[in-house]
């Protein structure tokens, strides 16, 4: 199929941060050597909140010891304060050929959900990389921060355009070969995989990141309103399959997707994950905001 791309009037609109003005992703603790910005840091040293002492050891910081201490009890201890630093956000936008097929094609609400969650990260100082995956993962957009970026990353989403079959496997190895620091990595896909779902969890197993999850979803994805004799044909590989679609071929259908569904479900849940399952046929900023609780995400 040829080449096509999504616009970025179609992901960005003038109505869309103000949309995301409310919305923050909290982490519980962020790792260090990060830059200052909002996050609660591992590190500790010379931030604005107060978390511990330690003694005093050669070669610190004279104006961090606690004066009072070292009078009423003759001993040297510093105050340790904790660090505020960023929380990386790697988005990874699924770009597989599926993507982008039907009307309207999943490729758009992932776009635009995956802009709408860089902007969220932009505007709380932390820096946002676009990293999309097909047949294996690219970096796009290396991590960078600035709240006037969320145009610059409009544009450079808007740029990606269909990349093969899926591949969580190949993809998700080469992300971990980048060695980032440690961060958020939000992976937006319908997490199809002509390897079946137990590859693709295998794969996020190997993700040593916090991980949130949005699977791009349809109607007819649980209930294709399919029936009769047709041959259907992988839109990745162009294999076809000659089939007759009776009713009973139908249930096995829903059966199976309802059990790989919940596959995904149960993973997520047992890891804490957040999942959202969005709708590409309905606007995506109130299905997204629904991972934020209290307009806020704990990650």
């Amino acid at each position: 199929m040829a080449k096509r791309r999504i616009p970025a009037s179609e992901l960005f609109d003038p109505e869309f941060l103000a949309s995301l003005a409310s919305l923050r992703i909290v982490a519980r603790r962020v790792a260090p050597r990060g830059r200052h910005a909002d996050q609660r840091s591992k590190d500790v040293g010379g931030g604005m909140e107060f978390k511990d002492y330690r003694p005093y050891a050669s070669g610190d910081d004279l104006r961090s010891v606690d004066w009072n201490i070292y009078r009423r009890l003759g001993r040297v201890f510093l105050r340790l304060f904790e660090e505020q630093e960023d929380l990386p956000l790697y988005l990874l936008p699924d770009v597989s050929e599926s993507a982008w097929l039907e009307e309207p094609p999943r490729a758009r609400a992932g776009l635009r959900a995956a802009l709408a969650l860089g902007a969220i990260s932009l505007n709380q100082h932390d820096r946002v990389g676009i990293f999309p995956f097909a047949e294996d993962l690219r970096v796009a957009v290396r991590p960078r921060a600035g709240k006037r970026r969320v145009l610059q990353f409009a544009g450079e989403l808007a740029q990606l355009e269909p990349g093969g079959r899926t591949d969580f496997q190949r993809s998700l190895r080469t992300f971990s070969h980048l060695r980032l620091r440690e961060g958020l990595v939000a992976i937006v896909s319908d997490f199809f995989d002509p390897a079946g779902i137990e590859a693709v969890l295998d794969a996020l197993r190997r993700v040593r990141h916090k991980l949130v999850l949005v699977q791009l979803v349809r109607s007819s994805d649980a209930r294709p309103d399919v029936q009769g004799d047709v041959r259907l044909l992988d839109c990745e590989t162009g294999e076809g399959e000659d089939v007759s679609v009776t009713p009973a071929v139908r249930a096995g259908y829903e059966r199976a997707y309802a059990a790989w569904s919940e596959q995904l479900t149960t993973f997520a849940q047992a890891r804490r994950i957040g999942l959202l399952r969005l709708d590409v046929e309905q606007p995506v900023v109130p299905q997204l905001a629904t991972l934020f609780e209290g307009g806020r995400l704990p990650v």
